[in-house]
């Protein structure tokens, strides 16, 4: 008898399962929305069998492949379960397998967690142990550019029920609705929760990093379309106004074949201001030469930080075609968390040779990345600014320079016949190259970013330098009444009489002189003078026109009489300023304070250590009083003092394996004698005392041994970075925080388990029991 029920059981089994649909739950949202949350939430006090399927731990708890989840999907289904797939979801295509998993058997679902940006961002930031390891800082900026690019589900892709959840009340519901499901329940079909096209617009991703209030006009349902930084990528695409991107990027694009130039002031101020000199730039490197988004953003955003430490009333402006740019987009969450003044620096979309006419972006510098030919053609922006300057660019480029290295850049006044000048009011365009990962392209770097990053940097500082320099003879030719330079109006600069040779004869005659306008430190006086060393490094790298000697003669001079004038300026050091000098020539003299002594060089104990270790290895050669005096003859000293350094580094790592060492030299030293601090980074030390002590060890004005042998190797000089660098607010070195003084930034460093910034974990810069690079010589 139970031999004959069996099988019956079994096939009314098998039609019930046969009759009733299982459910594909596609779940979209950016990270930090709790997608995760909302299935594990369903499947504990569910009534049917449900399957997560989420790429983060589909390959045995490992992240793994789209088409590993397709398969696990499938294999479920079959069974006769329903799956959520636990996927951001945010793109059509993205989507668009899964919902072929649907069928006369299984319905497709979306469920849209749509809630806030800033909520999504706090969550992210803050959780840990995330399965993907998307946490802490790297998350806002992941969810920033999701949700560019976020495309909302339509019933006409496939799904027979499409849920929005707005908020945290929306998301219970939902979980209510899908845990109650028994296993022949169906749920209507249609769309449900959906926005209103009239609802206010949340706060923008970039105001809420920024903590904004937001405009009143951006809650009126009245969108700002006028650049990137406003409205189009800093406010996800399902809460602009009511309209979806698509619409609003036809919207542009009817604009721009108008003509139209009414355009709204936003946050950045005036665009048309004539008050602010403006350069506007393209990424450099991330097109046609293929370098890394992520590492070219960082280095954007440090290089605008610095400059914009040491130089006021100017302004920088990235800019790219398109409101779908992901270095826009990148560029925009970094320069937010590290609170650049939008006034300052903010990003734009529109074509870079037709900011004003069209965009209503006055800019009197633009920055062109350029061949290493600098000749037209090509794509991109190199072959739109010579096509728009005209053939005038082109002569005007030769004259000044024929080809451009890697890192370098080049300033060339424009003619006043040239359509941009005319036009555009731009009297400038400064050609920059940046490095090469493209193996179609010359200067191909084979990958190695160590050496892209760097020269990458070099790029934007020669840039931004050549700007500096532009925007300092404008103010003083404004402040003289110069009417040849008027930046308020393009058209008068057209003065009766004045030929298109005549305005760039009168720059290509400028003395160099420092545009930072720096502070002289007053225990230091009279070590360099202003030219001394900036210029030394400047003419080393190429520049030209602008870069000229800095000497006092409107003679042109060859740069080697321009070094050998500059290194010759005279030097004045206080008494108290000698003591190292001393040590170094009389080491017998002071044998109570010498560790190790030679020929070439001298090793003592800083006489004020800033940390538990801290040593100098001196050199011994007379008339080397600091780095801006070091030339590529001294290379293998600087090597050989090198090596030293990381020999003591080395000792002291096998009394303690904890010390983590960093070797380099001040820009501008307080003592003369060329000196090597090796200091571990522990900064405990009760001779460290003032901002000025932390950030001559902890700002950029602390150049690394290996990049000065570097640089000097390749150009003959190493950069010297302002003293103005020793002004900044106090940061931790490891984690980048901020703290308002001395004491609470130790009691901070004592405890900060971050690892060291990217940067220095490259090219040898940190020496620690672990690393590979201990015993290393440049």
């Amino acid at each position: 008898m139970e031999e004959k029920d069996s099988p019956t059981l079994q096939q009314e089994q098998e039609e019930v399962k046969g009759k009733r649909k299982t459910l594909v739950v596609i779940l979209m949202g950016p990270p930090g929305s709790g997608k995760t949350t909302f299935c594990n939430d369903v499947m504990s006090s569910a009534r049917r069998c449900w399957v997560r399927i989420c790429q983060d731990t589909i390959a045995n708890g490992k992240a793994g492949a789209k088409s590993q989840c397709l398969k696990s999907a499938a294999d479920a289904l079959k069974d006769g379960k329903s799956v959520f797939i636990d996927r951001c979801n945010l793109e059509r295509d993205q989507r668009a397998d899964f919902l072929r998993l649907g069928g006369a058997q299984a319905d497709v679902h979306a469920v849209v967690l749509d809630l806030p940006a800033r909520l999504c961002i706090s969550r992210s930031v803050n959780r840990t142990g995330h399965e993907g390891n998307l946490q802490g800082g790297k998350a806002a900026a992941v969810v920033n550019r999701m949700l560019q690019k976020k495309e909302l589900p339509q019933l006409s892709e496939g799904f027979s029920r499409i849920t929005f959840c707005q908020n945290e009340n929306d998301v219970k519901n939902a979980v209510k609705i899908y845990s109650a499901l028994d296993l022949s329940d169906t749920l209507p079909s249609g769309v449900f929760g959906q926005r209103s096209k009239d609802a206010k617009v949340q706060l923008g991703i970039m105001k809420f990093l920024k903590k904004v209030e937001i405009p009143e006009n951006e809650t009126s349902g009245k969108c700002n379309v006028i650049d990137d930084n406003t409205c189009q990528d800093s406010i996800p695409r399902q809460e602009t106004c009511g309209k979806d991107l698509c619409s609003m990027e036809l919207e542009m694009e009817n604009k721009d074949k108008k003509g139209s130039d009414s355009l709204e002031k936003s946050s950045v101020g005036d665009l048309s201001s004539n008050d602010v000199h403006t350069l506007a730039f393209p990424s450099i490197s991330t097109a046609d030469f293929q370098f890394d988004h992520e590492k070219a953003s960082d280095i954007i955003v440090e290089s605008v930080a610095d400059f914009l430490r040491k130089v006021d009333n100017v302004r920088l402006v990235l800019v790219d075609l398109s409101h779908k740019s992901n270095i826009l987009s990148l560029v925009r969450a970094k320069a937010a968390e590290r609170n650049i003044d939008s006034k300052k620096f903010f990003t734009f979309v529109g074509d870079i040779t037709q900011l004003y006419t069209k965009r209503g972006l006055r800019c009197n510098v633009i920055a062109n990345a350029a061949n290493w030919r600098l000749k037209p053609g090509g794509g991109g922006v190199n072959a739109a600014i010579f096509k728009a300057a005209g053939k005038s660019l082109e002569i005007a480029t030769k004259e000044r320079i024929e080809t451009l290295s890697p890192g370098n850049s080049v300033a060339v006044p424009l003619p006043s016949t040239s359509p941009l000048y005319k036009f555009e009011g731009v009297t400038h365009v400064i050609h920059v190259l940046g490095p090469n990962m493209n193996p179609q392209r010359p200067n191909y770097l084979k990958n190695n970013y160590v050496k892209g990053c760097m020269v990458l940097r070099d790029a934007y500082s020669s840039l931004f330098e050549h700007f500096a320099s532009i925007s300092k003879s404008c103010l003083q030719r404004e402040g003289s009444g110069d009417s040849r330079y008027n930046l308020s109006d393009p058209q008068s600069n057209l003065m009766e009489g004045t030929t298109s040779e005549q305005f760039p004869q009168s720059d290509q005659k400028i003395k160099r002189e420092d545009p930072y306008d720096f502070e002289r430190n007053k225990r230091s006086k009279g070590i360099l003078t202003e030219s001394s060393s900036k210029d030394k490094y400047n003419m080393q790298h190429g520049d030209h026109g602008f870069a000229e000697s800095g000497i006092n003669s409107d003679a042109p001079k060859s740069d080697d009489e321009s070094r050998k004038t500059a290194v010759a300026t005279k030097r004045t050091w206080g008494s108290w300023a000698q003591a190292l000098y001393e040590n170094a020539m009389h080491p017998e003299k002071h044998k109570n304070a010498v560790m190790e002594i030679s020929n070439e060089y001298v090793v003592l104990n800083d006489r004020y250590p800033k940390a538990k270790k801290h040593i100098l290895v001196l050199s011994r050669l007379h008339g080397l009083d600091c780095l801006a005096d070091v030339q590529k003859e001294h290379l293998p000293l600087m090597k050989q003092l090198h090596a030293v350094g990381v020999q003591w580094a080395e000792r002291f790592l096998s009394e303690d394996a904890s010390l983590v060492f960093r070797l380099g030299y001040h820009s501008v030293p307080s003592m003369r004698q060329l000196h090597l601090h090796v200091i571990s980074q522990d900064f405990d030390s009760t001779h460290l005392k003032n901002k000025k002590h932390w950030n001559s060890f902890n700002t950029a004005f602390f150049r690394d041994s290996t990049d000065a042998i570097e640089e000097i190797d390749k150009y003959g000089a190493a950069k010297i970075n302002d003293e103005k660098l020793l002004t900044m607010e106090l940061r931790c070195h490891r984690c980048r925080s901020a703290h308002p003084n001395i004491p609470k930034l130790k009691s901070h460093v004592a405890n900060c388990k971050f690892s060291f910034p990217s940067h220095l974990l490259h090219n040898g810069r940190l020496v620690s029991a672990s690393s590979k690079t201990v015993s290393e010589k440049p």
